[in-house]
């Protein structure tokens, strides 16, 4: 008898004993829970279908390498969910949903476009997760105003792109009078409206700020142009509407005027479409000449060809940034892993001096990460040549 006491109280303050060993998460957003031996799970919601495929294709391909640069994080291998956000409102709405409604997600990389990233910052800040996008610019998603606090960008903010694109058509080309053209989404009208506040300030004047529908016919905007002849047009537009509008100028013999776009043009795809129109025209986008050789020769040798846009560094430094908050604030107990949420969008805040292939990264209170490294280039002969500053 009382060698069964013994043993049942053996048993008894080593299952105490256990309990007390267990972490208890008092996180306000909760704990992501990794058991031994599974994955750490993060989600990609990026543009991988349509005209503006190659510029979520690039991104997927940036957070590919960083996974297997990466391999593992304390111990656990790293599984990628992936979802199509179509460079669409309502896609990548769908896109977050899904995301936000699993638990076991961590952060998600995306989305593509600022008009997708609006919904889904706020599904995924709702849900307790963080959303860092490598190439949603608009000045909209970081405004203290509006910004949801599970945000966060390591790409530059339109108001620095908007700025550079200004004093490049006044001081460098000496344009006095501009004409912009957007969709009214929030990437194309708050870019465009940048570009003239600033324009305007040097001592330009934008004629008119003409706004189109998505996917319809061009054709009354370049009538307007050509009544309005204005020395340069500025169109921060997507693949569909952004390649029918520089043809359609060429078409009609407006090749007197400056052409100039943004990183919403800035691949391959955009020249091969477009050639001989778009030959000449100038685009800004990051600093694609300063990445990484090594990462470079990574992605030829990975994916058979150059990087098709300018967003798989970005991407690569998302999530290598998500890895760091992760092995910052993650807790081990026992054979278990725990993610506090909060905890780790209080460590991407915090991040300053971070090495990215895109620049050093230091995010604002607002989430503004990326180094506003942009630069103006210009389309010879199929090619993209860095022109200014």
């Amino acid at each position: 008898m009382r060698r069964s006491l013994r043993t049942l109280l053996f048993f008894f303050l080593l299952f105490l004993g256990a309990c007390a060993s267990r972490y208890a998460c008092t996180d306000p957003l909760g704990c992501v829970t990794v058991a031994s031996g599974e994955a750490l799970r993060i989600g990609a919601a990026l543009t991988l279908t349509g005209p503006d495929a190659p510029y979520g294709v690039d991104a997927l391909r940036g957070v590919e390498i960083a996974i297997a640069d990466k391999s593992q994080i304390l111990g656990h291998p790293i599984d990628l969910l992936k979802e199509d956000d179509q460079c669409d409102p309502k896609a990548g709405e769908e896109a977050a949903r899904r995301l936000a409604a699993d638990p076991s997600i961590i952060g998600v990389i995306g989305e593509t476009c600022s008009g997708g990233s609006i919904p889904a910052a706020r599904i995924l800040s709702e849900a307790g997760k963080v959303l860092i996008s490598p190439s949603s610019t608009a000045p909209s998603l970081t405004d203290p105003k509006t910004r949801q606090p599970g945000f966060f960008r390591t790409i530059y903010n339109d108001k620095a792109q908007g700025t550079l694109t200004a004093e490049f058509l006044f001081k460098a080309l000496g344009i006095q009078t501009l004409v912009t053209v957007h969709d009214g989404s929030p990437y194309s009208e708050q870019l465009q409206q940048a570009t003239c506040a600033r324009f305007e300030e040097l001592g330009g004047i934008c004629l008119e700020q003409i706004q189109i529908q998505s996917g319809e016919s061009v054709q009354s905007a370049i009538q307007r142009i050509a009544q309005l002849s204005p020395e340069a047009v500025y169109f921060p537009l997507n693949t569909t509407d952004g390649v029918a509008l520089t043809r359609g100028l060429f078409e009609v013999g407006l090749t007197n005027i400056a052409l100039i776009s943004s990183d919403g043009l800035f691949s391959k795809d955009f020249i091969e479409q477009t050639m001989p129109a778009s030959n000449g025209m100038y685009l800004s986008g990051p600093d694609v000449p300063r990445y990484d050789r090594v990462f470079l020769q990574k992605y030829t040798q990975r994916y058979g060809e150059q990087p098709i846009a300018a967003y798989s560094a970005p991407a690569y430094d998302a999530t290598m940034m998500l890895f760091a908050a992760i092995e910052k604030v993650a807790v081990k107990s026992g054979d278990t892993l725990y993610i506090p949420r909060q905890a780790m969008r209080d460590a991407l805040a915090a991040t300053k001096d971070f090495k990215g292939l895109s620049g050093v990264l230091t995010c604002t209170p607002t989430g503004d990460c990326g180094a506003p490294i942009i630069k103006i280039y210009q389309v010879r002969k199929g090619e993209f040549y860095a022109v200014y500053p």
